[in-house]
C-alpha cells in the first residue's frame, strides 16, 4: 500500500525503534525519543484543542535553538498545520510583515523575544491589536498547555504529501523577504538524500549551531531524528559554549557559517578543549576561502567540507565531498561541491545552455529537484520568475571544473561591472583571504564616474597582524587582473551580518564614510557602517 511521504514518519520511526535512547539534549534537560515524541503529540493536541488550530493554519515560532522549537518541527505538522519559524534578529515591523503575509493563527515565542505586535513588554496568551493572532510565551503557560493533553500518540489528520509543511522566509538580502513553501514530500526526500550523501548515521551527535529558523538548520531535525542520532541544542551561538559542548557531549558533526568557524578558531581557550569526537565540519552560507578550510582541518583535526543551498531548495544542493576512489583534495573540498543525491544542478548561460566545464566560464546556478519549493506564499509573480522554464533560478553565479565541481563566484546582483568587465567580489575576497594578516574580507561595488563601478573592500585583520591598504591592494594585483584590485580598502572591527550570519552587503554598499587619501585604511566598526 502506498503511503504519503512526510517527515512525520521520522518521528514515528524514532519512537518505535529508539524509545529509550536520549535523543535531545538542551542544557540539563535530556529527553529520550519516547519523551520527545510525547511532547510533540501534546503540542499537537494543545494547538488543536486549546488554540483552535485547524489543518492548513500557520503556526509561527519566534525563538532560538531550544528543545521546544525542535518539538515544533513535528508537533505543528501533527496538528495538520504549517510551521513558520521566524528570524529572531529581525525588527518588530519586519516580523509583523511576515506574520501578516502568512496569516499566522498562532505565534509561540521565547520569553526573551519581544512581542512583535506591540514591541512592548512580554505578555502571555494575548491577542495582537486588530488581529486574531493568538500568542503563547514559552514557560509556565506553555508547559501547562502540554501537560493538559494526554501522553498517548496524537492522531494526525491525513497528509497530502504535496501540501505545504513549512514556510521559511528568505533572508531579504536581495529584496523583500518571501515565504518559500516547502512540502511534506520535498522535506522527506531532502532528508533521505542529505543523509545518504553525507553518510549520516544513528551514532552521530549534532550540535545545532545553525539557527533552526534558517531552513531547518541544514535539515538536521529531520534526518537525525529518523536515524536515532542525538540533537544537542544551542539557543545562541557563543564560541566558548560550542567548544565546551563538543567536549561534554561527544559531538561528531558541526554545521557552521564561515564567521562561526573563524570565531571558534580565534577563541583564546580553543586548545584547552578535547575536540577529538569531531568527524566532520561542514561550512556553508557563504563562500569559504581555502586557507580557512585548511585551518579548520589542521586545528580541529577532522575533515572539513563546504556546502551550498538556499531557502527555496529545502535547502541543501551541494557538498564538496571527494569522489570515490580519488585522493583526498583540499582544493576540491574548498569548492562549492557536487550536487547531492536527488538534485540536478546545471550552470546555465544566457540562452539556458550549459556552460563548459572549464573552471572559467560563469553562468547562473539552476536546479531541478523534488526538494525545490512549491512556490512563494501569496506571490505567484515571483514564483513564476524564480521557477521559470522548470528550473529554480538561484541568482548565484558559478563556474564548473572538469570534474564537475561547482564554485560560486558571486550573486548575479552582486557582480561588479567595471569598465564593461564583470568583476566577481567573491574572487577578490578569496584573494584577500590568502594574505596572512586578513581574517575576513567583503567586497562590493561602489560608483565611479569613469568606470561605472569599482571594487571596494572591507577587511577585518587578524589580531596583532597589521597591513596597509597599499599592501593589500598589491597582494590582490599579484594574483588577479589589475582592474580587479579594490580601489578602496576599509579596515573594520567586524562585518555587519544578517540574522543567518551572512555578510550584509547592502549595508556595505550604502556606506559612504571616508576611506582616506589614496584609499588608506580607516578603522571603523560595524555600528559606524550601519549608522
Amino acid at each position: 500500500m502506498e503511503t504519503p511521504l512526510t517527515p512525520l514518519d521520522f518521528l514515528l520511526r524514532a519512537r518505535r525503534l529508539f524509545p529509550d535512547r536520549v535523543g535531545v539534549i538542551d542544557g540539563d534537560l535530556r529527553l529520550t525519543y519516547r519523551a520527545y515524541a510525547e511532547r510533540c503529540d501534546q503540542l499537537a493536541g494543545a494547538l488543536v484543542a486549546d488554540l483552535g488550530v485547524v489543518p492548513g493554519d500557520r503556526v509561527a515560532w519566534l525563538g532560538g535553538n531550544t528543545h521546544e522549537l525542535l518539538e515544533a518541527y513535528y508537533g505543528v505538522l501533527l496538528a495538520g498545520a504549517i510551521l513558520v519559524p521566524l528570524n529572531i534578529r529581525l525588527s518588530s515591523p519586519e516580523l509583523r510583515t511576515m506574520l501578516d503575509d502568512c496569516g499566522a493563527r498562532v505565534l509561540i515565542r521565547h520569553p526573551d523575544q519581544t512581542d512583535p505586535l506591540t514591541a512592548g513588554p512580554d505578555g502571555d496568551g494575548g491577542h495582537g491589536p486588530d488581529t486574531g493572532l493568538r500568542q503563547v510565551v514559552l514557560g509556565p503557560r506553555y508547559e501547562a498547555l502540554l501537560a493538559a493533553r494526554p501522553a498517548g500518540a496524537f492522531v494526525a489528520p491525513e497528509v497530502d504529501e504535496r501540501s505545504v509543511a513549512e514556510i521559511f522566509y528568505t533572508s531579504g538580502s536581495t529584496g523583500a523577504p518571501k515565504g518559500a513553501m516547502l512540502t511534506h514530500r520535498g522535506l522527506y526526500l531532502h532528508a533521505v538524500h542529505s543523509a545518504l550523501t553525507n553518510g549520516i548515521g544513528g551514532d552521530d551527535v549534532v550540535l545545532h549551531t545553525i539557527a533552526l529558523f534558517h531552513v531547518n538548520g541544514w535539515g538536521t531535525p529531520h534526518y537525525l531524528t529518523a536515524l536515532g542520532g542525538v540533537h544537542v541544542m544551542l539557543p545562541r551561538f557563543a564560541p566558548a559554549d560550542v567548544l565546551a559542548l563538543i567536549e561534554a557531549e561527544g559531538v561528531t558533526r558541526l554545521f557552521l557559517v564561515p564567521a562561526m568557524a573563524t570565531a571558534l578558531l580565534q577563541h583564546d581557550a580553543f586548545e584547552r578543549f578535547d575536540l577529538s569526537s569531531l568527524r566532520q565540519i561542514s561550512v556553508g552560507g557563504a563562500p569559504t576561502p581555502a586557507p580557512l578550510l585548511a585551518e579548520i582541518e589542521a586545528r580541529f583535526r577532522c575533515t572539513a567540507i563546504c556546502g551550498y543551498g538556499m531557502t527555496e531548495s529545502s535547502p541543501t544542493l551541494t557538498r564538496s565531498l571527494d569522489k570515490p576512489g580519488e585522493e583526498p583534495s583540499l582544493a576540491r573540498r574548498a569548492t562549492t561541491g557536487l550536487p547531492i543525491l536527488g538534485v540536478d544542478v546545471r550552470v546555465l548561460g544566457p540562452a539556458d545552455e550549459e556552460v563548459p566545464w572549464d573552471a572559467a566560464t560563469p553562468g547562473e546556478v539552476c536546479v531541478r529537484s523534488n526538494h525545490v519549493m512549491a512556490g512563494y506564499w501569496n506571490d505567484p509573480g515571483a514564483t513564476a520568475e524564480t521557477l521559470r522554464g522548470g528550473w529554480l533560478r538561484t541568482g548565484d553565479v558559478a563556474t564548473v571544473d572538469p570534474d564537475g565541481y561547482l564554485t560560486i563566484v558571486d550573486r548575479t546582483k552582486d557582480l561588479i561591472i567595471s569598465g564593461g568587465e564583470n568583476v566577481s567580489g567573491v574572487e577578490i575576497e578569496k584573494a584577500l583571504a590568502e594574505h596572512p594578516a586578513v581574517l575576513e574580507a567583503a567586497v562590493v561595488g561602489t560608483a565611479d564616474d569613469r568606470w561605472g563601478e569599482v571594487p571596494r573592500a572591507f577587511v577585518v585583520l587578524r589580531p596583532g597582524a597589521p597591513a596597509t591598504a597599499d599592501e593589500l591592494r598589491e597582494h590582490v594585483r599579484s594574483r588577479l587582473a589589475h582592474f580587479k584590485a579594490p580601489r578602496d580598502v576599509v579596515l573594520v572591527v567586524e562585518l555587519p551580518r544578517t540574522g543567518t550570519g551572512k555578510v550584509a552587503k547592502p549595508i556595505l554598499r550604502a556606506w559612504s564614510g571616508p576611506v582616506g587619501e589614496s584609499g588608506h585604511v580607516v578603522a571603523i566598526t560595524a555600528g559606524d557602517i550601519e549608522g
